[in-house]
């Protein structure tokens, strides 16, 4: 066979994409009979351009989607856009533009850009999140959950950024001040949405024992989440005050002896009742809610509290008060917005109330240390037994714990009870771009659901972004419109949905596209649970807790029979590249420096350059590769090798110049090697057996998703091949390689399998193992003379000893080794070595 010396993908690669798309070569056959394979990868958020971490994680999948159809699976393997959201905003107020015409430009970028890369995508079920006939669906599932009681509303405290007019996440509270704006952040009461996924906390918590093709990391990490914890319930009361007083929960209740204060949340009613007629304890309020919210804020923040005068009375000794704080550290949202104060074993408190000057009494053990008076700054949170606690004294922690519940609850002044840290999901959202919430507001029938038959409930394109705040407040008529129950004049709900909603069922939608409803459940079943799911550990907790939670509400309401939307979910590395900058510290991209030597130096000045850390790629680093650029210079297949090799997917991948040099060099050596064919006689029982330990070995490779592994038996395979005499069985390997190397290089694949005269290889089955020749039948034996290597054998394996001593002794370097001294002895290992003792 001849072929051009270099395999051209600037002609293939467009050639190639274009017959798979005109022969709808990817689209998956809801009705087939073979069995069934999901592969996803996250959707991408249309940003504008894809980066090299999306080429890294969508080659991953399409590998493995490739390998399954070739394995006579069918398979789904779609591509949408996760299309709403917050940064479309932000450019509608910084570049004056619609926000649907800024996602839609860039969603047509990235769909080109994918599409550069080769991926075996079906394209016909793609979809986006802000287009009408995706979320209109999300809205009629919207309603049949608020139907069945999982969806309410309620008054929640907020961030709220007074100038942008909008509520900020935890995350965009930034020292007291919004991310955007720089201004100082309110703590405000509106009307939230919620979703009831608390009502699934046991099962989402228990399910997680169900996914172990999960790694451990993002099955602990949900765990944690949840939160669920044993505890107690009970009140500190006020003294004389007939029963009133502060109600806490506690996980340590065998540490109530060592109590030294109360501390109450800001927004406690206790704290807001006081701070009426207390203006330095509303200054501190004030104080407490301009600090962050989040758990890493709260760890991290100083540890602050104001003295209310107040006392409560200790359950198990009424003679004992205990002082009550106001502090920054305790939360309305979190249990019963009070916790009591046990410093030598709580490190939050031990800071408390040293700045406090509290006292802090030891009631757990430090192996032999038991006395009551603790020192240090360091609080003790190891095992040990109950001390100077009266009657618990010398009990284990977890009896203590059981001991006291059963006396709160027999005496009446507590109860045993399971909390969550999970908290009902708030999904409103006060932004133009996302789902409008299909619920209509009337004075005299409350919060109505939108008719079925008038979804989807679309968002308005005349609005403008010149003025903060949220665009469909200030519309002038869309939000006017009459109740559907009464007729009366009403008002649509301006909040839209969190975009985390979008996300948390789009895999179904993929699945099973009606246009009358959301999914066929029939079909969608089919297809369900998503057989490998692929993405960053970024999304472990939310996306992934939401999407399991969705799945299990449509289960619970009989709208589909799966629980678990993912079965098996694999977590890639990052991609990352080093760092640099100028003197003056600004950064630089890779393309404005050159290596000098040891040194790094600017393109255009000759200027010295600070080379810095290998990090993730970022644009506010310029550490970041755009793949057109790669494509243009070595070609769709030279990149999804490089995106393969070297590194196992689940770690990291430093991006390189010589990196993917060396790969565009294999794609050569690789086409080269499939214009070798000669179509020579003889068997190389050598080469089949390689040959065929690699189609085991790679196909398993690709079922575990090591990538890298896969690759490394693809160069074994090559260097074998390249050795081997002209043989009917190098041009039986030549052809194996080249479907083997296919899920991989698939333009340089086809184009070789087509001068090859076999047709479309994305229609080629996985070739077939020889079980046969999976055993080795020979084995290479070293020969030794005095215990140094002299010489090496490939001989039948099983070999009887004498043959091996006779093979051996005739071997012209032994013979010169020994040369003509007595052989005292020789030594021989079956299958493994033959010394000759002189």
């Amino acid at each position: 066979m001849t072929q051009p010396d270099r395999f051209n993908p600037h002609v293939a690669d467009a050639r190639w994409q274009k017959i798979w798309e005109d022969q709808a070569s990817f689209v998956a056959d809801d009705t087939s009979p073979k069995p069934r394979s999901y592969v996803l990868e996250m959707f991408p958020y249309p940003s504008g351009r894809i980066h090299i971490g999306h080429v890294r994680n969508y080659t991953m999948g399409d590998v493995l989607a490739r390998y399954k159809r070739m394995t006579g699976h069918e398979v789904l393997h779609p591509m949408g856009w996760d299309a709403f959201g917050m940064p479309a905003e932000n450019a509608a107020m910084e570049k004056g533009v619609h926000p649907g015409g800024w996602t839609r430009d860039n969603i047509a970028n990235m769909k080109a850009q994918l599409k550069r890369l080769g991926f075996a995508i079906d394209w016909t079920r793609e979809l986006a999140t802000c287009e009408p006939e995706y979320y209109g669906h999300e809205q009629a599932l919207f309603l049949k959950l608020y139907a069945a009681g999982l969806v309410y509303r309620k008054e929640s405290a907020v961030n709220w950024d007074p100038v942008d007019m909008t509520v900020l996440a935890n995350e965009q509270v930034i020292d007291g001040k919004g991310w955007r704006s720089g201004a100082p952040v309110e703590r405000r009461k509106l009307s939230q949405w919620f979703l009831k996924i608390t009502d699934f906390a046991d099962e989402l918590l228990d399910g997680l024992s169900s996914l172990d093709q999960w790694p451990d990391k993002v099955r602990l990490m949900q765990e944690n989440w949840i939160g669920r914890s044993k505890g107690l319930t009970f009140r500190f009361a006020f003294p004389g005050s007939n029963g009133d007083g502060i109600d806490v929960f506690t996980t340590r209740p065998d540490t109530m002896f060592g109590a030294s204060f109360v501390a109450i949340a800001a927004d406690h009613p206790v704290a807001q009742k006081l701070s009426a007629n207390a203006p330095e304890l509303s200054a501190f309020i004030e104080e407490c809610r301009k600090g962050g919210t989040t758990a890493a804020d709260i760890e991290t923040a100083e540890k602050m509290g104001f003295n209310t005068g107040l006392t409560v009375e200790h359950p198990l000794d009424p003679s004992w008060h205990l002082p009550v704080y106001v502090a920054n550290f305790v939360l309305m949202d979190y249990g019963t917005g009070a916790v009591f104060g046990c410093p030598a074993h709580d490190q939050r408190d031990l800071d408390f109330a040293r700045k406090y000057e509290l006292p802090v009494t030891r009631v757990v053990s430090d192996g032999d240390i038991a006395d009551s008076h603790f020192t240090g700054n360091v609080a003790y949170t190891g095992p040990g037994t109950i001390v100077n606690s009266h009657w618990m004294d010398g009990l284990s922690i977890e009896q203590a714990k059981a001991d006291v519940i059963a006396k709160a609850e027999s005496e009446g002044w507590g109860k045993g009870q399971t909390q969550y840290r999970l908290r009902d999901w708030g999904v409103s959202r006060q932004r133009y771009w996302g789902t409008p919430i299909p619920i209509i507001h009337c004075e005299s029938c409350g919060a109505v659901p939108v008719p079925e038959a008038q979804l989807p409930v679309k968002l308005p394109e005349d609005v403008t972004f010149d003025i903060p705040g949220n665009p469909l407040d200030r519309h002038p008529t869309w939000s006017r419109v009459d109740c559907p129950q009464c007729g009366k004049a009403a008002r649509r709900e301006t909040d839209t949905l969190d975009t985390f909603v979008d996300s948390s069922w789009y895999f179904i939608r993929f699945a099973s596209q009606p246009g009358t409803k959301p999914f066929d459940r029939a079909v969608a079943e089919k297809w369900l649970p998503v057989q490998q799911y692929i993405g960053g550990v970024e999304h472990a907790i939310l996306h992934l807790l939401y999407a399991r939670f969705w799945t299990r509400a449509l289960n619970h309401i009989g709208m589909i029979d799966v629980k678990e939307p993912f079965a098996s979910l694999f977590t890639q590395g990052m991609v990352t590249h080093q760092t640099f900058q100028d003197a003056k510290g600004a950064w630089l991209s890779p393309d404005q420096v050159k290596r000098d030597g040891d040194l790094w130096t600017i393109v255009d000045t000759g200027a010295p350059v600070t080379a810095g850390r290998i990090e993730k790629m970022s644009k506010s680093k310029k550490n970041v590769v755009d793949p057109d650029d790669i494509v243009d210079q070595y070609g769709a297949d030279a990149v999804r090798w490089f995106m393969l090799s070297d590194s196992p997917p689940e770690r990291d991948l430093e991006w390189s110049e010589a990196g993917i040099e060396g790969c565009w060099r294999f794609v050569q050596r690789l086409w080269r090697l499939t214009g070798q064919v000669s179509g020579a006689q003889g068997e190389d029982k050598a080469l089949l057996r390689k040959m065929n330990q690699a189609i085991a070995g790679i196909g398993t490779d690709i079922e575990a998703l090591s990538f890298n592994k896969a690759v490394a038996k693809i160069y074994d395979l090559a260097n074998a091949i390249e050795k081997a005499a002209p043989s009917a069985s190098r041009d039986t390997a030549i052809k194996t390689i080249i479907l083997l190397s296919s899920p991989m290089v698939p333009h340089l694949a086809e184009e070789a399998w087509t001068k090859l005269g076999q047709g479309l290889i994305a229609d080629a089955p996985w070739p077939e193992v020889d079980s046969a020749l999976l055993v080795e039948d020979e084995v290479t034996i070293a020969i030794q003379v005095r215990g140094k290597l002299r010489d090496t054998l490939t001989v039948p394996k099983g070999l009887g000893q004498d043959e091996m001593q006779a093979l051996a002794l005739a071997s012209q370097k032994v013979q010169s080794a020994i040369d003509g001294a007595e052989i005292r002895k020789v030594v021989i290992v079956p299958d493994r070595l033959v010394n000759i003792v002189l």
